[in-house]
């Protein structure tokens, strides 16, 4: 794995004020000190020493108290959403979009919104205290070399500073990269874990969100790419299906860009079915609609490349007339979500024209077929998203959704700046990937 340093560039003053903001805002109300201990391949939040004296191991080695072990399981009886936080503050590139201004810019929102357990008590769950993924989890999904070369050049990152990955397209790491990239993955995998447990003791478990970074569905099986580290998805897929036995898994991808990681790393699975939908043309240039699979997965991909310009019209059709009659073929154990927020007509690397109303729609449609089909099973992870604002709206309307709880929409969305879809491109689109997989 070929690295490179990368000097820093200057930091923008309003930048810098903004992002001190959000993340001095994120550490004043966030669980963890973001000081990390390396044991081995795995690395354990820093607790006090009153937290230390309570700490047990479950099965898959969770870090937490007896008491709030306890506490969870009886919460869990009452949530509706359930969401896991990993920030990365220390993967950061000044001024690169894919910045550790993201999940804190959601957290607060999600305060100021009033969707945390401080304002819904036991119905919005924030679960804390979750052990990063071990190398064993993502080595099912990514190579073995890529993972020791990622760890063994953290050295150089804090040696050098950022460095970059080449032929990675614009992915940097940073001294703490390797570690926090781990917590991110174990953050979905946990999520998994209590929406599993939750769905054995109750016919309406709540929905998982991670809001994590780095984002992942561009990450190959042989490295990173578009930003992205390790699959989180695709790492919680094979999870699934190694703890729990949930063989099937249907995955929705709904990131403006395709998820060619996740793609890859499923192309010959009949097992995992792997739908995205994404602008035609954007990056990286793959998931073209004659992508389907190969050999005994043939059949299990599923790529719908939109025209630029669709917007809501569109996607509720793309819903309607082609995941919910996939998903219904495919009869899965439990859906896992590609959120990528980065559609939003206010984001500046594409041009979809999605609202917080298109994302409000996804959400409670994505829950209702969750419970038609799998007993509910459903964990949403985050992965683009570059605006800031229309991101976290977006997050938050997400929320209500799950909590089937009127949209807010209306407060954020402008609908003057939006311009008639492509319907005639977007029909022709539709009917020819439902003539493809015979829908």
């Amino acid at each position: 794995m070929e690295l490179q340093m990368l000097k820093l560039p200057t930091f923008a003053g309003n930048l810098f004020s903004l992002m001190s903001h959000h993340v001095r805002q994120w550490r004043s109300h966030n669980q963890f000190n973001f000081d990390t201990k390396l044991l081995g391949h795995r690395h354990l939040w820093k607790y006090s020493s009153l937290q230390r004296k309570n700490l047990i191991k479950n099965k898959r080695g969770f870090i937490c108290s007896y008491t709030a072990e306890k506490d969870l399981n009886l919460q869990l009886s009452d949530a509706r959403v359930i969401y896991s936080v990993a920030p990365a503050l220390g993967h950061n590139q000044e001024s690169h979009p894919e910045s550790h201004l993201r999940v804190p810019a959601i957290v607060s929102a999600l305060e100021k919104m009033e969707l945390t357990s401080e304002f819904r008590g036991s119905e919005i769950i924030e679960l804390k205290n979750f052990s990063p993924a071990s190398v064993d989890d993502i080595a099912r999904v990514h190579a073995r070399a890529y993972v020791s070369g990622l760890e063994k050049a953290m050295d150089r990152a804090s040696q050098q500073g950022i460095i970059l990955i080449e032929g990675s397209g614009p992915t940097y790491a940073t001294a703490t990269t390797f570690q926090e990239s781990l917590a991110a993955a174990g953050a979905g995998i946990a999520l998994v874990d209590s929406v599993v447990a939750a769905s054995k003791n109750r016919p309406d478990p709540p929905l998982g969100f991670a809001l994590i970074r780095p984002p992942g569905h561009h990450a190959i099986p042989k490295g990173p790419m578009g930003f992205c580290v390790f699959g989180n998805v695709a790492i919680a897929a094979r999870y699934a299906q190694r703890a729990h036995g949930l063989k099937r898994v249907f995955i929705i991808d709904f990131d403006v860009h395709h998820g060619n990681g996740t793609n890859d790393a499923f192309y010959d699975d009949p097992d995992i079915f792997f739908l995205s939908t994404h602008q035609d043309g954007s990056y990286p240039g793959t998931g073209k609609i004659d992508e389907v699979g190969r050999g005994d997965g043939e059949g299990s991909t599923l790529n719908l490349p939109l025209p630029g310009g669709s917007g809501d019209t569109a996607m509720r059709t793309v819903f309607d007339e082609v995941i919910v009659p996939c998903a219904q073929r495919f009869k899965p154990d439990l859906i896992l979500v590609s959120a990528g927020y980065d559609a939003h007509v206010l984001d500046p690397l594409a041009s979809l024209q999605f609202t917080t109303g298109t994302y409000y729609m996804l959400a409670a449609n994505i829950k209702q077929l969750a419970k038609d089909l799998c007993g509910g099973r459903c964990v949403f992870f985050l992965e683009g998203g570059y605006n800031l604002k229309s991101l976290s709206y977006s997050v938050a309307d997400s929320f209500r959704a799950f909590l089937g709880e009127p949209s807010k929409a209306s407060e954020f969305d402008n609908p003057a700046i939006l311009y008639e879809e492509p319907s005639a491109k977007v029909k022709r689109a539709i009917e020819r990937v439902k003539h493809i997989h015979s829908l």
